[in-house]
């Protein structure tokens, strides 16, 4: 049963009730990786119920990568690496969109109204960032912050999922590498999954050259650190078994790339601190 409550300006966001807006998995101290999930969660604040949707509505791509928080925290395991996961939904707020972007707040998602997400006061919108979406940069960098102060460069690894179609129309690749002109992790990684025997796209099913996403661009490139994009298609880790699987596949490819000091050797020309 769906329910809808408008936010009041005046009062918080989130209740004593409510989940973290955001979840840090704590790595080794020396460890060069950093894994980031933007939309680990379909949670939404008890005060705002589901958005006027259908329970049914919040499994959906709309509201959740389905598998990239299993599949993250199984990275970051195996890795003893640091991990960053959204703890709302992206129907709340997306955190990989600048607040001023029209897809921060979706009204409309995918051909599905967002009755709670229409005529958003100024107040509202202030909210969610306050609330969501400015503690979970703020985590992104203090966490970066941290691994640098000791010396680290790390890699970031962010990891997304796709639906298997788009206004019907299939898509064939069962893992998207992103990235933008930085390819260090990206052209090995699209090598060695290639050699799986797995149809991989390169910029596939979204491009990062054109926009890399908002976290990113923001910590990641803007710093001249190495990173890369990977988005699984979602059909392939809807359940335990394809999870599983899925990180024995990325452990086994992303190992030797993540291993190579080259990697953390040197940042980017003209980049900015994170």
């Amino acid at each position: 049963m769906s329910a809808l409550t408008k936010e009041s300006g005046g009062s918080a966001l989130l209740g004593p009730s409510d989940p973290p807006p955001v979840v840090v998995i704590e790595g080794s101290p020396d460890s060069e990786v950093m894994l980031i999930c933007d939309h680990a969660s379909a949670v939404l604040p008890e005060s705002l119920g589901t958005l006027g949707l259908a329970d049914a509505e919040m499994g959906r791509h709309i509201a959740i990568d389905i598998g990239a928080a299993p599949l993250t925290r199984n990275l970051a395991d195996h890795f003893e690496a640091t991990a960053v996961l959204a703890g709302y939904s992206r129907l709340l707020i997306d955190c990989n969109r600048e607040v001023d972007d029209h897809t921060s707040i979706r009204e409309i998602s995918e051909g599905t109204i967002i009755p709670g997400n229409r005529r958003l006061s100024p107040a509202d919108r202030a909210a969610r960032i306050e609330a969501v979406f400015d503690p979970y940069h703020a985590a992104i960098r203090d966490a970066l912050q941290s691994l640098r102060r000791n010396g680290l460069r790390p890699a970031v690894v962010a990891i997304h999922t796709f639906t298997p179609s788009f206004h019907g129309i299939a898509r064939p690749w069962e893992v998207g590498i992103l990235s933008g002109r930085d390819r260090r992790i990206a052209d090995p990684l699209i090598a060695a999954l290639e050699a799986e025997s797995l149809t991989v796209g390169d910029n596939q099913p979204y491009s990062a050259l054109a926009f890399a996403g908002y976290t990113v661009e923001a910590h990641a490139m803007a710093a001249g650190l190495a990173n890369v994009m990977i988005e699984v298609r979602q059909d392939l880790v809807a359940d335990d078994a394809g999870v599983r699987q899925w990180t024995d596949i990325l452990c086994r490819v992303l190992e030797p790339i993540l291993s190579d000091t080259n990697l953390y050797a040197s940042e980017q020309a003209g980049a900015r601190d994170a």
